[in-house]
């Protein structure tokens, strides 16, 4: 197992270094200029040079690569334009409270959807099967932007039960973010749900699950232990591709709740133009999806026995 770990960790780095030269020539050799953005079309030749020699954009390619890599390792980004803030501050700050905002909705509405859905399989054909396709096929016809503003408005609004916007640091975040985990996990039931549902029913018809009928498992055994071990296979990729999605929300999240998180910044970055923010965060993005797809390989391992760890 440790050696399979380390071949996808060294399979991993190569893919980072490339994602990180294509952001480096995204942002200094084919966008526009920074320099210019930083101070406008009527700077001095003076000014523009000096800036450039402070931001390295007076180097080679290759010199400002291995800078780019150098700051990606210590996490040192620069400074912001507008506010003059250390980037690695901003960005840390940003990062704590996105994960308090995704990561309990992401994993806790998984956990719930998974039981949800083998119990639907569990009694397909059913009453249960028949009302519950209709309410999450409705569900996954609403936009996430509705579900924000509608529960926004007549749960925290008119109701009252929750704080309309606004975060504090720690726990006492937690009554600040209790409305946008219920968005989240309402928006991604539909889809999940659905999709765990046809991965259990497509389970149903393996040969495996015959042949534990034939020696006797009851039902429920059969369906909440083999099929839901087998079924976690397609489900652990579906969760490798909905973290963009969950990434995209978790921008409305924060934009919509004046959550400070990761999404708040990079949108806030684009309206400015700030150029280190959009470059800084995107690489982060990009690095943080790659190394999510290496752990998810390394997941395999452990539910399917057909993943060859010596290979």
């Amino acid at each position: 197992m440790i050696n399979y770990i380390i071949r996808r960790v060294l399979q991993t780095i190569p893919i980072i270094l490339g994602v990180a030269f294509i952001v480096l020539v995204l942002f200094t050799q084919v966008g526009e200029d920074p320099v210019r953005m930083k101070l406008g079309n009527h700077a001095t030749t003076e000014a523009i040079e000096d800036l450039r020699a402070e931001w390295n954009l007076d180097k080679p390619l290759g010199t400002q690569y291995l800078l780019f890599l150098k700051q990606i390792v210590t996490f040192d980004f620069g400074e912001s334009f507008n506010s003059g803030e250390q980037l690695s501050e901003m960005f840390a700050s940003g990062a704590s409270a996105t994960l308090m905002l995704t990561l309990p909705p992401f994993f806790g509405g998984i956990l719930i959807n998974l039981i949800i859905a083998v119990t639907i399989a569990f009694y397909r054909g059913s009453w249960i099967d028949r009302y519950s396709t209709v309410l999450f096929v409705a569900g996954m016809s609403v936009s996430y932007m509705v579900y924000i503003m509608f529960f926004q408005y007549f749960l925290a609004y008119k109701l009252g039960w929750f704080p309309i916007n606004g975060f504090e640091p720690g726990l006492n975040a937690i009554p600040y973010l209790i409305l946008p985990w219920l968005i989240t996990m309402i928006v991604n039931a539909g889809p999940q749900i659905r999709l765990f549902r046809t991965v259990f029913l497509d389970e149903t018809r393996a040969d495996y699950v015959r042949t534990a009928f034939a020696k006797g498992c009851s039902p429920a055994r059969v369906m909440f232990v083999h099929i839901m071990r087998n079924a976690l296979i397609p489900i652990l990729t579906y969760t490798v591709i909905e973290i963009p999605n969950l990434i995209l929300g978790a921008f409305l999240i924060e934009r919509f709740f004046s959550i400070p998180g990761t999404g708040d910044i990079l949108i806030s970055g684009v309206n400015n133009g700030d150029f280190p923010i959009i470059k800084g965060l995107t690489v982060l993005i990009a690095i943080t999806f790659t190394i999510c797809n290496m752990l998810i390989d390394i997941l395999y391992a452990y539910v399917d026995p057909r993943v060859q760890l010596d290979g």
